[in-house]
Order: C-alpha cells, then sequence, then structure tokens
C-alpha cells in the first residue's frame, strides 16, 4: 500500500517540515519510548531522516567519518522505531524507540550518565 493509501502524508512532505541548519544537519533526541528515559542524541540529514522514517531503524549522518550508520549494525545494539515527533520550531526530532542493548558507544544504558554538572537546584513550587 502506499502512504496516500494508507493516508499518511508522503514522506518528502514530512521530511520538508524540517528546518536543518547550515550543515543541512538536524539534532535527533532519542528517547526509550515506554520509560521515555533521554538515550542520546544523533545527527540527521534529510537521507538519514528518509531512512529512518521508511526503514523503522534509526540511520544517523556520523559528522566525524562522513558517511551514515544505522544504530546496532555493528555492535547489535539497534534502535527500533517506535514514534517520531518534530518540535515546534522544525529544528529538533524527537526518537521514539525500542532500545536492544546500551545506547551509548560507552557501553552504557545512556550517554547522559556519566558527567554530572552539579547545577543548582531551583526552588520547589
Amino acid at each position: 500500500m502506499t502512504e496516500k493509501a494508507q493516508g499518511q502524508e508522503p514522506v518528502e512532505a514530512r521530511i520538508a517540515r524540517v528546518a536543518f541548519n547550515d550543515q543541512g544537519l538536524v539534532a535527533a533526541i532519542v528517547q526509550q519510548w515506554d520509560t521515555r528515559e533521554v538515550l542520546m542524541l544523533g545527527w540527521m540529514d534529510a537521507e538519514a531522516l528518509r531512512r529512518t522514517l521508511t526503514e523503522g531503524r534509526v540511520t544517523f549522518w556520523s559528522r566525524s567519518r562522513q558517511e551514515y550508520w544505522r544504530k546496532g549494525d555493528t555492535s547489535g545494539n539497534i534502535q527500533l522505531v517506535r514514534g517520531a515527533r518534530l518540535d515546534c520550531d522544525g529544528d529538533a526530532i524527537l526518537l521514539e524507540v525500542e532500545q536492544i542493548g546500551p545506547a551509548c558507544h560507552t557501553g552504557t544504558r545512556t550517554c547522559f550518565d556519566s558527567d554530572d554538572l552539579d547545577p543548582v537546584r531551583g526552588p520547589e513550587k
């Protein structure tokens, strides 16, 4: 069945709504779909987003290697897409995934568990 037959907006129209930066990239925040745990942040260009939206696995653009990488192809720690949302300005994507194995390249569940910046906490309500 085609996208239109399913009542879904064509993928190119969805990608066109994204406000990519000057390098043609958009930040993609990756979150565990059921617990809402923030796992990592990666970068996508239009093709990486297209692959993610149409293949059911998360693909990023590697700024350091200048190539596409599909999360888990070498490590086995895959991210299965469960949802994708664009923020109100169109300049960030929230990917809801089912994370299989660690999300971080260091082997930890999340990339945000190692360096606490120890902020002053705001007042309680």
